[in-house]
């Protein structure tokens, strides 16, 4: 009962919502578009506030860890260009390994909404509570994600996500881009 007012109540304020079909995969509304997360994806529930939706995605033989999908919507949010910036942070980039090979970036749509793609790979410079100055970093090799922003009509920023180790997220990454491209009005 506690999950569905939470929905509705996510709905409501920032136009997002999921609900499971085990055999379509897991219908949701994000900025007012509707689209399908793919069946495989295992809706999990947010951990923490800023997170509207997350999916957990089974992890690539020889991967140490899943990935995940998260779903985000900010009012301001610093506007897509800082927001590239900021993931581009998350990263270290190999030794001798040139930015433009590491990090792509392209024009993008969701739904009617013009945005971008950005492709990073590299170390991880994972913190549990990312705005905490003091927080551990912890160093996370060969991740890779995927990262899709625009802003809606209510210049909200919202940002979606596929993020883990490289092998998982390619093996992932065929059903994000389907995904990104399934929402409608």
């Amino acid at each position: 009962m506690l999950r569905r007012l939470l929905t509705v109540a996510a709905v409501v304020l920032f136009g997002v919502s999921a609900s499971a079909d085990d055999k379509k995969g897991t219908a949701v509304e994000v900025a007012g578009l509707k689209g399908t997360a793919p069946a495989n994806w295992k809706e999990d529930k947010p951990s923490n506030a800023m997170r509207l939706l997350q999916f957990k995605l089974e992890k690539e033989k020889g991967d140490a860890e899943d990935a995940e999908i998260v779903v985000f919507s900010l009012p301001g949010g610093g506007g897509i260009d800082a927001n590239l910036k900021r993931q581009e942070a998350k990263f270290k980039l190999a030794d001798g390994v040139k930015k433009e090979d590491a990090v792509k970036v392209e024009d993008t749509k969701f739904g009617d909404y013009k945005g971008k793609y950005q492709d990073i790979k590299g170390t991880l410079l994972f913190k549990a509570a990312p705005f905490d100055p003091n927080a551990k970093v912890t160093e996370k090799e060969k991740f890779r994600q995927l990262y899709v922003i625009f802003e809606d009509d209510d210049k909200k920023t919202i940002s979606i996500w596929l993020l883990g180790p490289e092998k998982t997220v390619e093996k992932h990454k065929k059903g994000f881009d389907e995904f990104i491209k399934s929402f409608k009005k």
